[in-house]
């Protein structure tokens, strides 16, 4: 196997985002979970999303573990790397993004990286550096309240100097707007100045084209699934990959029980919630009494086959913002985050036990546990069901396929786990 372009995902979901947005924009590509298994045959890709799960975890695991990607990555060609962040740039002033970024600049041996969550296409732009959401400062904006990281300052060159050794620079609007030549003329004055990192503006999509040229010339980036949209135009610009026009064999029917398992506090998954309401059972966990250690599980499995057999059904541990704070002060926001996350893992792994084949999963840590939980090694990537989450078709299974759609919280419409199911066979 020898790619092209290799990732770092931080979390699973945003593994899916970019493996997506790199599809979509031609590449064939593959999402791993971690690094495989020598054993595992993958299919020849132009690239390759390792995702992890190191967005919350301590820096310096976090930068062990995605050392250890980067390795793999460089071993089987990849030429550049792009470090895959949340768009809403989800960190503490400990990190994880400034000490990987670090780490994977070492490896490497660059010297600078671009680094930008902006996708406008899901709306997150970047002007003069600060990051916006919907034309929202970040920290003004919903997404300001994350349960794990929660963002308070929509600076990103502010943010990333409180978690980085080396200084941060700017690239901003009127540079990328200038062009390719222009950013590269930046970068070089960032470097004499002694920066490891450039925050770089973009407000459209031809922004991201203009960064994802000049990133490839460099060995890493940093950024969300915008900048992997300008990286794979720019592969298939120089000649280097081919726009791939293959059927999907993802899009293959699976058959089996259907069900959606969601763990997602955000506004939009409460909302999706409400709407499933009217196209199947939706049974809300008890969050206070599964974090006070009451058998919610064997409850909602009981619930689920007395149900599931006639139709998809959901099992939420989502709670509103109010409730969600409530529990943080009494049990610790770590602690409430692990006891959900573990439960409806442990759900979906009883659900899959009984026949369930087509999966949605909302949250990225609940996603992440989900398939930890499954032992999925890979996945193919299918058709986009919402802008950031396409359907997902198991690689190394067993024979035992299954289909899934693993969506971060704030991701999709109000109608998604009904497109998403219906989109699954």
């Amino acid at each position: 196997m020898t790619i092209l372009l290799g990732s770092i995902a931080d979390d699973y979901t945003g593994a899916s985002d970019l493996a997506n947005t790199l599809t979509k924009n031609g590449l064939r590509t593959v999402q791993t979970v971690g690094i495989p298994d020598p054993s595992l045959a993958l299919p020849d890709v132009d690239a390759v999303v390792v995702s992890l799960k190191i967005r919350s975890v301590a820096a310096k695991d976090a930068v062990a573990a995605a050392l250890e990607a980067e390795s793999w990555l460089r071993g089987r060609g990849a030429g550049h790397v792009l470090y895959k962040i949340c768009s809403t740039f989800d960190s503490t002033d400990l990190g994880n993004i400034g000490p990987v970024t670090e780490a994977l600049l070492s490896a490497s041996g660059g010297d600078i990286a671009l680094v930008t969550p902006a996708f406008p296409e899901t709306g997150r732009t970047v002007y003069l550096g600060h990051l916006f959401v919907n034309g929202q400062p970040l920290d003004e904006s919903p997404l300001k309240d994350h349960p794990l990281n929660p963002m308070r300052d929509a600076n990103l060159a502010r943010v990333l100097t409180r978690q980085s050794r080396g200084k941060v620079g700017l690239v901003d609007l009127p540079t990328v707007t200038d062009g390719a030549d222009a950013v590269r003329a930046r970068l070089d004055r960032l470097r004499a100045e002694g920066a490891a990192a450039a925050i770089a503006d973009a407000v459209f999509e031809r922004d991201l084209e203009t960064l994802g040229k000049t990133a490839l010339e460099m060995p890493v980036s940093t950024g969300a699934s915008g900048l992997g949209l300008g990286l794979a135009r720019a592969l298939l610009r120089s000649g280097r990959a081919s726009a791939s026009d293959g059927e999907n064999e993802a899009i293959r029917p699976v058959g089996g029980l259907a069900a959606v398992v969601a763990g997602s506090c955000s506004a939009a998954t409460l909302k999706q919630l409400d709407t499933a309401e009217r196209h199947m059972p939706v049974l809300r966990l008890d969050t206070e009494k599964l974090l006070a250690g009451s058998d919610e599980i064997s409850a909602a499995i009981a619930w689920a086959g007395e149900r599931i057999g006639e139709g998809p059904v959901a099992i939420a541990a989502s709670a509103a913002p109010e409730v969600v704070s409530r529990l943080q002060a009494r049990y610790g926001r770590e602690a409430s985050g692990h006891a959900v996350e573990t439960a409806t893992a442990a759900i979906a792994g009883e659900l899959v036990e009984r026949g369930v084949r087509r999966l949605v999963v909302a949250g990225g840590e609940t996603s992440g546990a989900t398939v930890d939980r499954l032992g999925i090694p890979a996945f193919l990537i299918g058709p986009e069901i919402a802008p950031g989450v396409p359907l997902l078709r198991t690689i190394g299974t067993g024979g035992n396929d299954m289909l899934l759609a693993l969506k971060s919280g704030n991701f999709g419409g109000e109608d998604f786990f009904a497109t998403a199911l219906s989109m699954m066979r």
